[in-house]
């Protein structure tokens, strides 16, 4: 299983300067990926700008997405740009997880609509792949296969998406039941897409460690989600070593090949901390 740490680019009071200091402790302390989460109409930082800052500190780690919210993000053109600069920028190691988003102030500060995804994902990955292979006069084409796709979503229509246009599938952040859910489905739509190999199953949870880690945890998460979500998302955030590793026991037997652990606290030592608490 692959372990990855989160950037803390969304959370609220962050010194968006050392987010490069933190992908570089991260790879330094031999973590597999670091991950990013988007919100457009929140106290973050847009994500993949947040990446670019990792690429420039790192040159080994895999920079991750789960997800990129493409439902309010109307240009693809543009969308396939940014993430091939990424991609370019950190030497082919960006994986970009995708998805439509689901707060709905996103889309109102956006301007997009809430319909008509089935059209959004087609034409979408019709331009990326356009993009991609250099068939836009002045945009150089990149490798193929670059970047990885990932894909998220609850629905058939989404697993399906992951096997037959992507290397896996991205599962929400909490939720052991739903993981092992979509897992199973996916693993499925990947034989029926006779695809080789195996899908990558990508999840995330939340953590916090050291002093008063339950009650910086609470705040996040109710800063995050609210309290029509806070109960089912603080469920799976994770305080102490020993929850660590007996949650990432269980994601492995739930089906997940990857995990990235998101900090609720933008504290540097919370890389440290989760190192040695994974005894990685």
């Amino acid at each position: 299983m692959r372990v990855g740490i989160g950037l803390p680019a969304a959370v609220p009071g962050v010194d968006a300067r050392r987010l490069g200091e933190w992908a570089a402790a991260a790879e330094d302390a031999g973590f597999d990926a670091v991950g990013v989460i988007d919100r457009l109409v929140y106290d973050n930082l847009e994500p993949l700008t947040a990446l670019a800052a990792a690429a420039a500190r790192t040159s080994r780690v895999e920079l991750l997405t789960t997800v990129l919210d493409i439902g309010w993000r109307s240009n693809a053109v543009l969308l396939a740009k940014q993430l091939a600069s990424v991609d370019q920028l950190s030497g082919g190691r960006l994986t970009a997880g995708v998805g439509l988003g689901g707060w709905p102030d996103d889309f109102t500060a956006s301007g997009a609509a809430q319909h008509g995804f089935g059209e959004l994902w087609e034409t979408s990955l019709e331009t990326w792949r356009q993009v991609w292979a250099g068939k836009l006069d002045g945009i150089s084409h990149l490798p193929d296969g670059r970047p990885e796709l990932l894909f998220g979503g609850l629905v058939p229509a989404a697993y399906r998406r992951a096997a037959v246009h992507g290397q896996g599938w991205v599962a929400p952040l909490f939720g052991t039941a739903t993981l092992e859910q979509g897992a199973s489905a996916v693993r499925t739509a990947w034989k029926d897409a006779s695809r080789s190999g195996e899908p990558r199953i990508v999840t995330g949870r939340y953590f916090a460690l050291g002093l008063e880690a339950d009650a910086v945890a609470d705040e996040y998460i109710r800063h995050y989600y609210g309290d029509a979500y806070f109960e089912f998302a603080r469920a799976d955030t994770l305080t102490t070593p020993a929850a660590l590793r007996d949650h990432l026991a269980g994601l492995r037997a739930a089906g997940a090949t990857d995990v990235i652990f998101y900090p609720a606290s933008p504290d540097h030592d919370q890389v440290s901390l989760l190192a040695e608490a994974l005894m990685r």
